[in-house]
């Protein structure tokens, strides 16, 4: 047998608490709620990969078609993979199939790099760049602790920044004015709508927000609205960046004939794997946009393989947004220290990081603990666009 070939596929649910609760447009977020993955190869290898598990569909998909699909496949056929989870009718409902392929796809690479005894940046490119700026993410409404975290990321040392809106006209203007005057005028700030805006707000609101130098602001229409974002970049003078409606490889490069972007988040978690994030920033390099990357609550393994796409995809030149400092605790044997804003790239083989199995048994959770709806507002949901 082919050293290569998956023997078994196992999995994790888990949960792992923020310090404390994060709010956002969507609703109110306690911790980051992961699938972890590891596959054994012929070989005796073991790779580990993680994805993003906001809804109950994921895990079930992840059990039920992504892990049995994936055993008998060499680790280094990433691509059939990707497409023989699309080709058993799952491109009827992507969102599931995506997210639920990532993590094994992930864990894959991570085994194929242990065969090669090579990190993952060295199979795309190499070594473009070693150390990763990260972004300092802000949440919530209340000014005064917007301001204070504002200090201390500076403090921390982080140059890039940023902060959620899409609440309200004043709380936006509002939030954005304080977070401004905290950093001064060369730090980098961005603001994501999550899609709250119509475009008549978005215009109205955008000139407001013209004179606090916003390096872009993301997804300010619903994610289906191409031609209101390609109208939106005519029209103002801030740049558009598109996180939700850049999910998969098929979505950038309507995107990019759209023209409906300056800037692309792409998230490997969202696209069905770390080789679809290789080829859209492809994508968008002929066309001259910087990429960079979402985050949704990565703990140590997608962490570790945001920095591998970062150092090795030239046009992922802006800071990556990034969660990781909320979380209470890791799941990889040695947590990453975010130094000056930054983190450098691993070099070890695969991943270069190791899951704590001991962890991934105490995080373990039997449900999908999510980011949206909020238990203290009863009742109460996101609309898409609210105003």
């Amino acid at each position: 047998m082919n050293p290569l070939t998956i023997t078994n596929v196992r999995h994790w649910l888990i949960h792992v608490p923020f310090s404390a609760p994060i709010l956002w447009g969507s609703g109110r977020r306690a911790g980051s709620t992961r699938v972890v993955v590891e596959v054994t190869t012929a070989g005796g290898v073991k790779g580990y990969g993680e994805t993003i598990a906001l809804l109950d569909f994921v895990p079930t998909v992840v059990a039920e078609v992504a892990a049995p699909l994936a055993v008998g496949y060499a680790v280094s056929d990433v691509e059939r993979y990707h497409r023989h989870i699309m080709g058993a009718g799952y491109y009827h409902h992507q969102r599931a199939a995506v997210m639920a392929a990532a993590a094994v796809e992930m864990a894959m690479w991570d085994a194929l790099g242990k065969h090669a005894s090579l990190p993952l940046h060295a199979f795309w490119g190499g070594l473009y760049r070693p150390k990763i700026p990260m972004t300092a993410y802000l949440f919530g409404t209340d000014i005064a602790a917007l301001t204070h975290s504002a200090h201390a990321f500076l403090d921390a040392g982080y140059r890039n920044f940023k902060v959620k809106i899409g609440y309200s006209e004043a709380q936006d203007v509002a939030i954005v004015a304080a977070i401004r005057a905290v950093l001064g005028p060369d730090i980098l700030l961005r603001a994501d709508v999550n899609g709250a805006w119509t475009p008549g707000t978005a215009k109205r609101l955008l000139a407001k927000l013209a004179p606090y130098d916003l390096q872009y602001i993301e997804q300010p229409l619903i994610l289906q609205d191409l031609v209101g974002h390609a109208d939106l970049r005519k029209c103002q003078s801030v740049p558009v960046g598109l996180d939700e409606t850049a999910y998969t490889l098929e979505e950038v490069g309507t995107i990019i004939q759209a023209g409906a972007a300056d800037v692309i988040l792409l998230d490997p978690h969202e696209a069905g794997g770390l080789w679809q994030c290789v080829k859209s920033a492809a994508l968008a390099e002929a066309q001259g946009i910087p990429v960079t990357l979402h985050s949704g609550g990565e703990l140590g393994l997608s962490q570790a393989a945001y920095l591998h796409l970062a150092a090795s995809i030239p046009n992922m030149s802006l800071s990556i947004d990034t969660e990781y400092y909320y979380h209470s605790e890791d799941i990889i044997q040695e947590p990453f220290v975010i130094t000056d804003g930054a983190l450098s790239v691993p070099t070890g083989p695969g991943l270069g990081v190791t899951p704590d199995i001991e962890k991934l048994e105490r995080f373990r959770t039997s449900r999908v603990i999510g980011a949206y709806l909020d238990p203290e507002r009863p009742g109460w949901f996101a609309e898409k666009p609210k105003f």
